[in-house]
């Protein structure tokens, strides 16, 4: 079996495709991707066993079909030094030997059956559906993914929540301390369904997900997501559970309103959270009138460190303590100019939104206090 194909384009796709793989595999064969070419088209497949990923590239010559599997790095080391230029396979199945020619050179690899390949378990037809611009679902699990946790007692807050109502779809990420919500009016269904995407899967969709304006459809059950994407395909795993009502803590009545320049406070909390507590991290909010001052402690080693920003405050001066890392996590994770932070008192949960929202969306970003030791 013969093809030719470009240098360029089977690399881009090898190279995506190859983030799915684990470096140490239960099955040796998971360390391959899979060749299936059937008339005029080549499909790709590399998998970790939990997630699978296919794509497809057109081929400028195919002398017939056939399926063969091959090792993901030596091949991906062999074409990614490639100029753009024809390259051609010559699949010897019977001597398990590819030859890969080029405009200077040859090299030949082995090959294996691709019958031993796992199958991915195939979507219900019962199954939910949810469609949205691609930049829209990756804007959204960046804006997210940072907020999940690491929690082996409850793996249901590992992974990103998608929660479709008939108002919106709710996009969420808690560990407990902080959490996002992300609503998004331009998907909602009749149907309420709702899945929790895994780190894995979702941190490689923001990587593939382009800004070309197409739309990624997902269709989800009560185990598995499909995911379609452009010119790509992704089948994962998901994590099955019961996700905590994310709404219940979400407080509805922090009156006390500051508003502030992102990037002026997210220097400033860079300032000064090298002076915190190593092992708390405290960061002290004290706002009143239109000054906000950060301050941070570590009387063990006699640090200290204090700065005052301007801001614009309605609302009873107030001292309330946050995790200085976490804060800096969530200012870096809103694109705006100016953020609104909405307060009760020091022993409630604070509100960070963005002083304008995105087109057809609603993102809020919560946030735990800590004590201080007055």
């Amino acid at each position: 079996m013969r093809f030719t194909l470009s240098s360029s384009a089977l690399s881009s796709k090898l190279s995506a495709l190859s983030k799915v793989i684990n470096s140490k595999n239960a099955l040796p064969i998971l360390g391959d991707f899979v060749f299936d070419i059937k008339g005029q088209t080549l499909s790709l497949t590399a998998s970790d066993g939990e997630n699978t990923m296919c794509t497809a590239v057109q081929l400028a010559e195919c002398d017939g079909d056939g399926r063969f599997a091959i090792g993901n790095h030596d091949l991906l080391e062999a074409v990614k030094g490639f100029s753009e230029q024809p390259i051609t396979f010559d699949a010897g199945l019977e001597s398990s030997i590819v030859k890969i020619s080029y405009q200077n050179g040859l090299f030949s690899l082995p090959i294996e059956s691709a019958d031993e390949y796992p199958i991915p378990q195939a979507i219900s037809s019962s199954a939910a559906t949810i469609s949205m611009p691609n930049a829209t679902l990756a804007e959204n699990i960046n804006r997210s993914i940072f907020a999940t946790a690491q929690d082996e007692l409850r793996p249901v807050m590992n992974g990103i929540y998608f929660d479709l109502t008939p108002d919106c779809l709710a996009v969420v990420a808690s560990d407990g301390h902080k959490l996002v919500r992300n609503k998004i009016y331009s998907v909602k269904s009749d149907t309420p369904a709702a899945f929790i995407l895994p780190k894995k899967p979702a941190n490689l969709l923001r990587n593939l997900l382009g800004k070309d304006g197409s739309d990624v459809t997902i269709r989800f059950d009560e185990r598995n997501a499909e995911i379609n994407y452009g010119d790509g395909t992704m089948l994962c795993r998901l994590i099955e559970g019961r996700y905590p009502n994310y709404n219940s803590v979400i407080p509805q009545n922090n009156n006390n309103d500051l508003l502030v320049g992102r990037l002026g406070l997210l220097a400033a909390l860079r300032r000064v959270q090298p002076f915190a507590n190593d092992s708390s991290n405290l960061i002290r909010f004290h706002v009143e009138g239109s000054v906000l001052q950060l301050d941070a402690e570590d009387y063990d080693f006699s640090k200290t460190a204090t700065e005052r920003m301007t801001c614009d405050y309605n609302g009873q001066p107030m001292s309330i303590g946050f995790k200085g890392s976490s804060f800096i996590e969530i200012l870096s994770n809103f694109d705006c100019q100016e953020v609104i932070i909405k307060l009760a008192d020091p022993s409630r949960a604070g509100l960070v939104l963005p002083s304008e929202q995105p087109e057809n969306q609603d993102v809020i970003m919560l946030m735990m206090p800590m004590l201080i030791n007055d």
